[in-house]
């Protein structure tokens, strides 16, 4: 159990050594995350030259054992009973596989081809996004565990978030760095992922446990871990109608959202003609992430966090939207949009959070019992949703137009990039918008964490 050497936060105040490190793991998963998701692919089917086909197969299969592996780890979060707590043994556990299964995809042995460079691979990742679920889940839980409602959660979620973009400035870096060794041959590359993983598996795996550590000072919430089964833990979750609603939006949204990961190379290099400038046109998008949290997490402590994430949502809609317009040659417009798309997103990673850590609190009053691990996985398991669904209509989309890669697109294939670019993403925030002018949880209906344990 947590020991009990500094208070609970308050609503007027969060220690700031509680803000730092629990963000501080974030940096690395967050640097981890955005260089999986941009240079996976190519790395694996231009350098290691596993078939696409292949790699796209391992990558669908990952995301199907996400729906197994978030709801176990995050219902056996919540009924962990040890003198560490309910989460830190998971993250205890997470530091070393988090590293050593990052290794294991970007430094494959040399002697590895054919089937068996594949099987290799597939393990690989799926150790990785395993290893991911180990922490994320129980992470996420303890930001609730930490905090009672209002205000402090968004300033504890809004320094994971901003730590989390943090680390995917410094994946840019690195991956611009990595885009220029293919000059030398495919060796240097392969020796450059390699060295890449070394250093930032070590280092993840270390601020993990700094992090884990330091947070032992603070007092989070531990209940006894009940007898409910898994099922009807996560029935509890569905049938609690504001968190239901809530995590249809987040679905939403990061259909939306994942649309930057997923066709920046393409637009850059197809519609604007500058292949060249798309990490200029990710960092674009991220300097603002980072930035303006403190800023919506002010508004939010203001203003609510309902009209402030609703704003958001808007302007990351129209931001998008504008997109579409994007043409060769028209780098300052796409600059712009992705800037202002940013600073949208600045809030949507420390407000979400934080609402459903409300409806936690709202959950524990009516049944007794703590599910925080229950509802994040849910979370996660509809971000990742989001993630592959966005993957799947993009390439659908793509070979239904006849994109042929490495050549110039016929203005059907331009057509469809923009639409996707543009267009698709305004649909989805311009939904979740709608969908969330019904939320009804108001912050005087939520239980403190104490009270809903006793």
């Amino acid at each position: 159990m947590a020991t009990h050497q500094t208070k609970p936060a308050t609503e007027q105040s969060v220690p700031r050594g509680l803000l730092f490190f629990y963000g501080l793991p974030a940096v690395g998963v967050g640097y981890m995350f955005l260089f999986m998701s941009l240079f996976l692919m190519k790395f694996a089917t231009d350098v290691l030259l596993i078939a696409p086909a292949v790699m796209g197969a391992i990558l669908g299969a990952s995301r199907i054992w996400d729906a197994v592996s978030d709801p176990i780890v995050g219902y056996l979060s919540d009924r962990t009973n040890s003198r560490a707590g309910r989460r830190r043994p998971w993250l205890y556990a997470a530091a070393p596989l988090i590293g050593l299964s990052f290794l294991m995809v970007f430094a494959p042995p040399d002697g590895l081809t054919g089937v068996q460079l594949s099987v290799w691979m597939g393990v690989a990742v799926f150790a990785y996004f395993t290893a991911m679920t180990v922490f994320i889940v129980p992470h996420l839980s303890l930001g609730a565990d930490l905090t009672p409602p209002g205000h402090p959660r968004n300033r504890v979620y809004g320094a994971r978030h901003l730590s989390w973009n943090i680390g995917s400035i410094l994946a840019l870096a690195a991956m611009a760095w990595l885009l220029l060794a293919p000059g030398e041959g495919d060796g240097a590359t392969r020796r450059g992922a390699a060295l890449v993983a070394i250093v930032s598996g070590l280092a993840v795996t270390s601020l993990v446990v700094l992090s884990s550590w330091y947070l032992r000072n603070f007092h989070a919430v531990q209940s006894d871990p009940g007898r409910q089964r898994a099922l009807a833990a996560y029935r509890d979750v569905w049938r609690n109608s504001h968190a239901r609603l809530l995590l249809i939006i987040i679905f939403i949204d990061n259909m939306g959202l994942a649309i930057i990961s997923v066709l920046t190379l393409y637009v850059s290099e197809y519609v604007v003609g500058r292949a060249d400038l798309a990490p200029l046109f990710i960092l674009s998008f991220m300097i603002p992430a980072v930035v303006t949290v403190p800023l919506w997490v002010r508004l939010a402590g203001r203003f609510g966090k309902k009209p402030v994430w609703l704003l958001s949502m808007i302007l990351a809609g129209l931001s998008f939207g504008g997109m579409f317009f994007a043409d060769e040659g028209r780098v300052p417009l796409l600059m712009l949009l992705a800037a202002l798309a940013g600073a949208a997103n600045g809030n949507g990673g420390a407000i979400g959070p934080s609402l459903l850590s409300d409806t936690v609190d709202f959950d524990a009053a009516r049944t007794g019992e703590r599910k925080e691990g229950a509802y994040f996985a849910a979370m996660t398991f509809m971000i990742k949703l989001a993630f592959g669904v966005t993957f799947l209509l993009t390439g659908l989309v793509l070979q239904w137009v006849d994109f042929i890669p490495n050549q110039p697109q016929t203005d059907s294939v331009k057509l469809a990039l923009r639409s996707l670019y543009g267009l698709y993403p305004l649909l989805c925030y311009g939904v979740g918008a709608l969908l969330f002018l019904g939320y009804r949880l108001r912050e005087d209906m939520v239980t403190s964490p104490a009270q809903a344990v006793e």
